[in-house]
């Protein structure tokens, strides 16, 4: 079983959160006002449709549920789990610091997810997930500790100094250690990608090594998901149509895409050719939206590809200082 965990404001939805005016705007907003992120609503539905259990992680508060639920119906998309942050219940109880918390609460989340596959009989290793994020929060560094500590390069001291640095509620870590120890270690987060929405220079994600894949558009992420096994060629095809059809997106700005990644080292280079099968085989049966601008990308992916192939390096996984790191792991909070 492949997981998908997908957060949503500025992953999937296009939200602002930046002051009070947006927060009150984007609670309420209607679910047919919300606003997707190019490309996002289609790759996770090709996602879906590529047997990917899809499980929402959001911070956005509980009450939202309807809305959001509301929203993911309308692009079509279904998922296996959908859990939102209890910010009714930390603001009742004055524990302020929990309402913009990130660590304590996806690390949680994420542990007892994980603990759960456990409990059910899921085979640790056959369990394997990939992480979406944005660089507006904390998501690079939680899922990269979450990462760290399922695959057993953290262990629970080192996950305790982190949370106690990081100012982390002690009943909320006391929660995330009871749960920790009921996870079954294994090496199962295949990718975390992170939707560069504020435009974070990707060298500042180096830090957490190859896992971590910074991206300016959902191309990208299906260009990722594809070499993954992840997605198949049809769906690399509809993510780029979308860009092309209400982004103004051309064919050399979809390869530029491709060679984006390829130049950070995050391809390898396999091989493009059922890409361009694909979309043959569509013309065969009638005529392609964006065909021209297809084409034009696929004639310029073959090379790009080799180019991937003959850069590509397998590096090492670098096991971050999470304990200096958690200070300064919040760009939200830097920026307040």
């Amino acid at each position: 079983m492949h997981i998908a965990r997908w957060d949503l404001d500025k992953t999937y939805l296009r939200t602002e959160f930046d002051s009070l005016r947006d927060l009150v705007r984007t609670a309420l907003e209607r679910s047919d006002q919300k606003r997707t992120n190019p490309g996002a609503s289609t790759l996770l539905r090709e996602m879906v449709r590529s047997r990917v259990s899809v499980h929402i992680l959001s911070g956005s508060p509980e009450q939202m549920r309807r809305r959001l639920e509301g929203k993911l119906r309308l692009d079509g998309i279904s998922w296996d789990r959908f859990t939102l942050k209890p910010n009714l219940q930390n603001l009742l109880r004055l524990r302020f610091r929990a309402v913009r918390d990130q660590l304590g609460y996806k690390l949680c989340a994420l542990l007892s997810a994980r603990a759960e596959l456990s409990k059910q009989g899921e085979p640790a290793a056959a369990c394997t997930e990939t992480l979406f994020g944005d660089d507006a929060e904390a998501d690079a560094y939680v899922y990269s500790l979450y990462a760290d500590f399922v695959a057993g390069r953290v262990n629970e001291d080192l996950l305790l100094r982190v949370l106690e640095r990081g100012r982390v509620y002690e009943d909320v870590a006391a929660q995330i250690l009871v749960t920790a120890r009921a996870v079954v270690r294994a090496d199962a987060i295949e990718r975390i990608l992170i939707h560069l929405e504020r435009q974070t220079p990707p060298d500042q994600f180096r830090r957490y090594g190859q896992r971590v894949v910074p991206f300016y558009n959902y191309l990208q992420a299906a260009f990722v998901l594809y070499e993954d096994g992840r997605l198949g060629p049809d769906g690399v095809l509809r993510v780029a149509i979308e860009l092309v059809l209400e982004h103004h997106f051309d064919g050399d700005a979809l390869a530029r895409s491709y060679l984006d990644l390829a130049r950070r080292g995050h391809l390898r280079g396999e091989p493009t050719g059922p890409i361009g099968a694909t979309l043959d085989a569509w013309r065969a049966q009638g005529p392609v939206l964006a065909d021209t601008d297809l084409r034009a990308m696929l004639t310029r992916l073959p090379a790009m590809a080799d180019a991937a192939r003959a850069t590509w390096q397998v590096s090492e996984q670098p096991l971050p200082d999470y304990v200096a790191l958690v200070a300064g792991h919040n760009a939200r909070r830097r920026r307040g």
